[in-house]
């Protein structure tokens, strides 16, 4: 009985060795959305579109994708400390590159070494928790790390804009280093190893057809905003991909150890909960792009003012993200999911009605319902997917569905851009007419995606106690 209230792994200063993984999970959170406010004005430096400029988000969570799978296999070939120390001097290196990048090529390769580090600190930070704390605190420490998750995207966009208002885009990446150094300090000095290193078999085949299959499908739809769906390039890159996520699919389902496990789909609750968190994330990232970029280039409000108005928005996000566990275990998950897509439709269909004149509180409030709804959906759905699973095969599920929020969000990003794009030219008039219609576009998009969250929400099925 004393056992069962020990932690796994005794260390000398648990709360310390947390220091360094939730700093660097809050910088690499931070990141996912930060840049989105600066779109705008690196398209400028750069000299890019719109289409091009949106890798520096897509490419960042396709790299987190890619590597979050893999995190498990690496913490048992190599320590907690090399894995933690690693990525952070990685984000490092990758911050410092994107901020001496003199073209857009080397901003989006540093952007990109920035994902490997957030790919395996995210992971590795929960499985660390399960060791070093004792069962009584592990509920309070995992509350902690999901506020730092939830609370460094929603301040993102707001930080960023009072970064440009003042100060060059070089700055945002400069921003990230302080933090860092702090927590590779206190990773040399606190973090201690946990779990064992056994070197098991790396099936090198199945990384390259996740790598190329996920590519395939972002790059395809990243290249469809210029050249169109019918683009030899384009529909190339989404044949291959498709073909090579089939053979992936087959392979993962004949492994005895596979890198994802994807047999658990045979479970429908875990489907039907999985696909609405995955189409949740999607909509949350779609318009979390697209609306600072209608706000400065459809309202033509200034950068600062972009950030702070994001900001609400951002903290209901936060917020609801925190309250919303809570409801499933008092009514389940269906009524919460049921009435947060409600909010979501309410929300988005507010957004498809705007015009370059639009007052700025009413973007807010669409954004706030919006930012309302989506969580209030996606922590119940996530809780019922996982649920029916056993212990064992619930830490699949939680690995299948942050690599898929990760790719999902990279993909609905890209389309969003393209759905941007054609709408824009679609019609004549000024830019901010013409972007004002792209906008719209980009949001029918995300209306789309919550229709279909919507009609999956309708087949969750509550257990009973």
């Amino acid at each position: 009985m004393e056992n069962a209230l020990q932690a796994r792994k005794q260390a000398a200063h648990p709360g310390l060795m947390m220091v360094s993984m939730l700093l660097g999970a809050f910088v690499g959170m931070f990141s996912e959305t930060s840049l989105n406010i600066a779109l705008p004005k690196l398209m400028t430096a750069f000299q890019v579109s719109t289409s091009t400029i949106q890798w520096l988000v897509t490419g960042y969570m396709l790299i987190i994708g890619i590597i979050l799978p893999l995190s498990s296999i690496i913490t048992k070939w190599f320590t907690t400390r090399q894995v933690i120390i690693f990525a952070l001097i990685d984000f490092m290196v990758g911050a410092c590159i994107s901020a001496l990048a003199h073209n857009f090529t080397i901003l989006l390769i540093g952007r990109m070494i920035q994902g490997i580090g957030t790919g395996l600190i995210l992971p590795l930070m929960f499985a660390v928790v399960m060791q070093i704390f004792p069962p009584k605190q592990i509920g309070a420490v995992l509350g902690m790390c999901a506020l730092v998750i939830m609370f460094a995207p929603a301040i993102g966009p707001t930080l960023t804009g009072l970064i440009l208002a003042k100060l060059s885009w070089q700055w945002i990446f400069w921003l990230f280093i302080p933090f860092l150094f702090i927590a590779l300090i206190f990773a040399i000095t606190s973090l201690e190893n946990v779990g064992e290193i056994t070197k098991p078999h790396v099936d090198v085949l199945s990384i390259i057809e996740s790598a190329v299959g996920c590519s395939g499908l972002v790059i395809s739809a990243s290249l469809a905003s210029e050249d169109g769906w019918t683009s030899p390039t384009v529909l190339s890159a989404l044949i291959i991909g498709i073909i090579v996520l089939v053979f992936y699919t087959h392979r993962q389902l004949h492994l005895e150890e596979p890198i994802l496990n994807l047999r658990i789909f045979k479970y429908p609750a875990f489907t039907i909960g999985s696909s609405i968190v995955m189409l949740d994330f999607g909509i949350i990232l779609s318009t979390m792009y697209l609306l600072p970029l209608f706000y400065q280039r459809g309202l033509l409000v200034s950068v600062a003012l972009t950030g702070l108005v994001m900001l609400p928005g951002g903290i209901i996000n936060a917020a609801t993200s925190a309250i919303a566990g809570r409801l499933y275990d008092s009514i389940g998950a269906k009524r919460p999911v049921l009435i947060g897509f409600v909010l979501a439709l309410f929300g988005a269909l507010m957004l498809a009605f705007t015009t370059p004149h639009s007052p700025i509180i009413y973007v807010v409030c669409a954004h706030v319902i919006l930012m309302i709804g989506c969580p209030l959906a996606m922590s119940p759905a996530q809780t019922s997917a996982l649920s029916t699973l056993s212990g064992f095969e619930s830490g699949d599920g939680s690995t299948i569905m942050n690599t898929m929020q990760q790719v999902i969000g990279a993909l609905a990003t890209a389309l969003a851009t393209s759905c941007l794009a054609w709408g824009s030219s679609s019609i004549s008039g000024s830019e901010t007419v013409r972007f004002t219609n792209g906008f719209h576009y980009g949001i029918y998009f995300a209306i789309i995606l919550i229709v279909v969250a919507l009609f999956l929400s309708f087949k969750i099925k509550d257990r009973k106690n």
